[in-house]
């Protein structure tokens, strides 16, 4: 008797009958219940839209809310003005530009380039990030880039733009999985698959170019390559004043100067300084934005946070003058920028720190400049081991950055004392050991004569460097007035003309020294 036919028997029903019943239908509850899970499996998978922008909607940007890369924009009004009127451009044979791609550092605005020309160009944006596009379900970023595609052709004209396109562009064959590869060969096809006719453009943002497969760039994919490069000091200034529009500003704010402290700095930088000086003007509870804001919100912007740490006397001690020694350093080269501020309150992760004020652009570095800039990197350390006879860990930063302009210097520019022609890049494994010997021995010999200069110049003017420590131990900030006032007291000329025609000196007698053929 089988066991089931007790329980059975209980429920009135027999051991043929329940056979027969779950021979019939428990194959289709299975089956159910398979259906069911694979509906709540894609009902659990990520789902992602492309933004949609369209030309006349209050998330469209203008070419006026871009400032400060007046270059990129040009190049892209020809895209612009394709769209807007083919016709000029199809009865000459011309066809758009299937592809461009927008490379350059982070916040630089090449999403807001590409909001701009579509908007300009009235048509549809259709914007979505490469990351979306990579998942762990196979095929998925395939259907995605296709249903991209199939959108903005139904949308024409359109603008499709892929963001941090790196994240799925990259060279094929590193991934494992073959997801990413499958997805990158899919927008190959995309891109092949559309005629110029289709007024349909695809624009896409890397800020790893050299990181991108070798089929995306080429010519009838992404036909044009724009570098976006971070604002020169008038770029800079035109982008504070579009940020500071909508902004009550102070009579004493003085942009030009904030767009000469601010080097560097690229569009979205400045953006969130402009933000962080109206923050505190609020905290403040003031009815405009002073340029008192401005230098407290680019110091919070480049130094960090104020740190309320508690520090004991020694450490004081060893932080002013540590500082003094960059401020001295500093302000005793011709070549370097002048002191603007010094402190010793703690910021982020900085102890204390030396702000300067960059007088003109510069894109090209000289030995001599570079030189100058270790041995002001130097200059705490220096001035610690002279006043204190020892070393602290104050000065890790320090080291870090002279050990990579060191480097750079021979490896990459052919700045050594016998490596002058040629670069020996340091993951270039075919170098002779002899030759890497030498590299290393030139680094290190860079390193060690900036650090003696520092000592020289220190040691020379030990009294002011003991004024300037002083003064910062009771005052905790020194501002360039007030380091002025120290230095000439000392007998030392800083005024800024002084340091214009002293480097224009050095300039001058630099390009005299120098052969010509």
């Amino acid at each position: 008797m089988s066991p089931l036919a007790s329980p059975l028997a209980l429920l009135g029903l027999n051991f043929d009958s329940f056979e027969l019943w779950a021979i019939t239908w428990l194959p289709i509850l299975f089956m159910g219940l398979l259906v069911f899970l694979i509906w709540r499996t894609l009902k659990l998978m990520p789902r992602t839209k492309p933004q949609q922008i369209k030309p006349q909607s209050a998330a469209s940007v203008s070419w006026g809310q871009i400032a400060g890369i007046d270059e990129t924009k040009a190049e892209l009004r020809e895209v612009v003005e394709f769209l807007r009127d083919p016709t000029q451009f199809k009865r000459l044979g011309a066809k758009v530009p299937k592809g461009i791609l927008l490379h350059g550092p982070p916040g630089t605005g090449k999403t807001l380039l590409a909001k701009a020309v579509a908007h300009e160009s009235g048509a549809q944006f259709f914007g979505q990030s490469a990351s979306s596009f990579v998942e762990m379900f196979a095929g998925l970023g395939a259907a995605r880039i296709r249903r991209l595609f199939k959108q903005a052709r139904e949308n024409a004209p359109a603008i499709v733009f892929i963001d941090e396109l790196d994240a799925v562009g990259a060279a094929r064959g590193s991934d494992i999985s073959g997801e990413r590869d499958q997805t990158l060969n899919q927008l190959l096809v995309e891109m092949d698959g559309f005629e110029s006719s289709d007024d349909v453009v695809v624009m896409a943002a890397s800020n790893m170019l050299e990181k991108l497969d070798t089929a995306l760039l080429r010519p009838g994919r992404f036909d044009r390559q724009v570098f976006v490069p971070p604002p020169d000091v008038r770029g800079r200034e035109e982008v504070l004043r579009v940020h500071t529009a909508d902004k009550p500003l102070g009579q004493d704010v003085d942009l030009e100067r904030v767009a000469r402290h601010t080097a560097g700095l690229t569009g979205a930088d400045l953006a969130n300084l402009c933000n962080e000086a109206a923050i505190a003007a609020g905290r403040r509870h003031r009815d405009f934005v002073s340029q008192v804001d401005f230098d407290a919100a680019f110091e919070r912007v480049v130094a960090g946070l104020a740190s309320r740490r508690a520090m004991s006397d020694r450490e004081k001690r060893v932080i002013a003058w540590h500082e003094a020694g960059h401020a001295l350093v500093r302000e005793l080269l011709p070549s370097m920028d002048v002191v603007q501020k010094i402190s010793i309150v703690p910021r982020g992760k900085a102890l204390g720190y030396t702000l300067n004020l960059p007088e003109e652009e510069r894109f090209l570095e000289s030995r001599q400049h570079l030189l100058d800039q270790i041995k002001v990197l130097l200059g705490g350390r220096a001035a610690e081991q002279l006043e204190f006879g020892t070393s602290t860990t104050g000065a890790a930063d320090d080291l870090r950055r002279v050990t990579e302009i060191a480097r750079g210097m021979v490896h990459q520019f052919g700045m050594g004392t016998s490596i002058r022609a040629m670069q020996v890049p340091a993951d270039d494994f075919t170098t002779s050991e002899a030759l890497r010997r030498l590299r290393d021995e030139e680094v290190q010999e860079i390193a060690d004569e900036a650090y003696r200069s520092a000592q020289d110049l220190l040691l020379a003017n030990r009294e002011v460097l003991d004024a300037i420590a002083a003064a910062l131990l009771e005052q905790e900030v020194l501002e360039r007035e007030q380091l002025v006032g120290i230095l000439s007291a000392h007998g030392i000329d800083t005024g800024i003309v002084t340091l214009r025609r002293r480097r224009e000196a050095t300039r001058a007698a630099a390009a005299a020294a120098k052969p010509h053929d």
